[in-house]
């Protein structure tokens, strides 16, 4: 029998890239995705079956973390011999603008899947592994380089809400004597970054303004510091984590850290545009209290599970330049088209 797998937040970028991988090695994907009255799941489109065939490996449920009701439902169905656990509202400037919901569906769905998990296997007797998303948000404040041992310092709703979910998923590993294992990642990225992260605004926007159909693009704190990597290479590490022989808690990073200008510079100048040209500071998107500098050290998953992050700094910029600049051009077809329609005679 193959492998089954549960992912929360499968419509997200990391999601999308952990089902492709999962696929790859024969296993069924359980997705969860949450009710909308719009369609929801783009980036996981060209691996979407239909429920009508036999012997699908992709199978989606309507649940909601925080609904207990649907993720006990959706655990029956399923019978996972895996849980990753990705879903969450991972937008840290919204978290100060809906802190309650933030920690509702971060760290309350953590503890409400977690325990839904405990009664499954008590009742079936199956052996289940549990990964939850850790953020490198949660070291916030905490001098740099960050590694599994540095105390937590957050500086967010969103932050406050992970560094609870970590703690409730050791908890219950050491209460419960469940394979449970945190991930704490250090910023990933890609081609499938949500449009409202610093670095995919800063493609996507790049894209534009070099088609001509954006002139200004407005950002706040340039001197951030982080530490940048690949999804597609994270979610690999995320698998590794759950075939280990022991749970465990791991850091999952680069070991180097650029600055958002940085990031501007490498993007712009691929293309050959002057980023000061361009961008201009807008304080609204400043953060109520900012985290500067996050830098992980990686040393314990590389040498426990032998990860290693394959896609360097400029190759990830590059990568997600490139992919931006083809929306661009195909928006752009798009106006075109339309403003050539609307100026036509009416027959």
């Amino acid at each position: 029998m193959p492998k089954s797998a549960l992912i929360t937040g499968i419509t997200g970028q990391d999601g999308s890239y952990l089902s492709e991988l999962l696929l790859s090695k024969g296993y069924v994907v359980h997705g969860i995705v949450r009710r909308s009255s719009s369609f929801n799941t783009a980036r996981i489109n060209h691996i979407y079956e239909d429920p009508h065939e036999a012997e699908r490996r992709l199978v989606l449920h309507y649940a909601d973390l925080t609904d207990s009701t649907s993720l006990r439902r959706v655990l029956e169905v399923s019978q996972p011999d895996e849980i990753y656990n990705l879903g969450a509202q991972s937008h840290v400037k919204v978290s100060f603008e809906n802190p309650e919901y933030t920690a509702d569906a971060d760290a309350m769905g953590t503890l409400r899947l977690l325990d839904c998990m405990r009664d499954h296997v008590h009742h079936t007797g199956r052996t289940v592994r549990f990964y939850q998303a850790g953020s490198s948000e949660m070291f916030g404040a905490a001098r740099p380089p960050q590694n599994e041992d540095t105390p937590f310092y957050p500086r967010s709703p969103y932050a406050v809400s992970k560094v609870a979910a970590h703690w409730y998923a050791i908890n219950y590993r050491e209460a419960y004597n469940l394979f449970i294992t945190n991930g704490i990642l250090f910023n990933h990225e890609s081609p499938r970054r949500g449009e409202t992260f610093v670095t995919r605004k800063i493609t996507r926007a790049l894209g534009r303004i070099k088609v001509g159909l954006q002139k200004k693009l407005y950002l706040g704190n340039l001197e951030a510091r982080r530490d940048w990597g690949f999804s597609g290479d994270y979610v690999e590490a995320m698998w590794m984590m759950l075939q280990n022989s022991e749970p465990g808690d791991f850091v999952v990073a680069t070991g180097e850290a650029y600055s958002v200008r940085e990031f501007l510079q490498e993007a712009f100048s691929y293309i050959g545009l002057e980023w000061e040209k361009y961008v201009e500071i807008d304080p609204s998107y400043f953060r109520p209290t900012e985290v500067d500098y996050l830098l992980g050290d990686p040393s314990k998953v590389k040498t426990t599970l032998g990860w290693q992050p394959r896609t360097s700094f400029r190759q990830l910029v590059r990568m997600m330049v490139d992919s931006d600049l083809r929306i661009a051009e195909e928006e752009k077809l798009v106006y075109e088209k339309n403003f050539v329609t609307s100026l036509s005679p009416k027959a």
